[in-house]
């Protein structure tokens, strides 16, 4: 299991939303699931601002997680930009952070309707819990497909992260 370089850029509050939600997702989640967004650049040690916690699953976990934490649920909120994407979604209230979940996301793109998931997942610890997020070229992926001007900001977070720290300067042989 990877681990972020530091877990110390992480909020109080999103600590607290994150050690609530992941051991369910872990549970009640029968197929593969991850958190994307901003929240996972964040675990992967990028400058991100955090609003909330986006969930991606499959429609059934959706709606199970919907029955789980029906309490919690704010029914009549609209997600942003539903012309450009779709899913089995969800935003429900957590003490730390709001937290939304897309069951079988989908991004309207060439004129038709495409699946959202990442190629690889990576798991990232947090508290002694593993977290999957997906890779950073994926989330760079991820961010160029979605295109809104948040998302390229994060594509560059998430480039900077790629960077060498330092570099030595090269010397010819002799």
């Amino acid at each position: 299991m990877a681990s972020a370089p530091r877990m110390s850029h992480l909020t109080p509050a999103l600590y607290a939303t994150l050690a609530e939600i992941v051991p369910d997702l872990h549970v009640h989640c029968v197929d593969p699931w991850c958190l994307i967004g901003s929240t996972a650049a964040l675990l992967l040690g990028a400058q991100a601002s955090v609003a909330d916690v986006d969930v991606l699953t499959s429609r059934a976990d959706a709606e199970a997680l919907m029955t789980l934490w029906a309490p919690r649920r704010e029914p009549a909120f609209t997600p942003p930009d539903s012309d450009r994407f779709r899913s089995h979604f969800a935003h429900f209230r957590f003490p730390g952070a709001p937290v939304e979940v897309m069951g079988a996301l989908e991004l309207f793109a060439d004129g038709g309707w495409q699946p959202v998931w990442p190629d690889k997942l990576v798991l990232i610890g947090v508290g002694g819990v593993a977290v999957p997020v997906p890779s950073i070229d994926d989330q760079i992926r991820l961010c160029e497909r979605f295109g809104r001007q948040k998302d390229l900001s994060r594509k560059a977070a998430l480039r900077a992260l790629m960077a060498p720290s330092f570099s030595l300067p090269m010397m010819p042989p002799h």
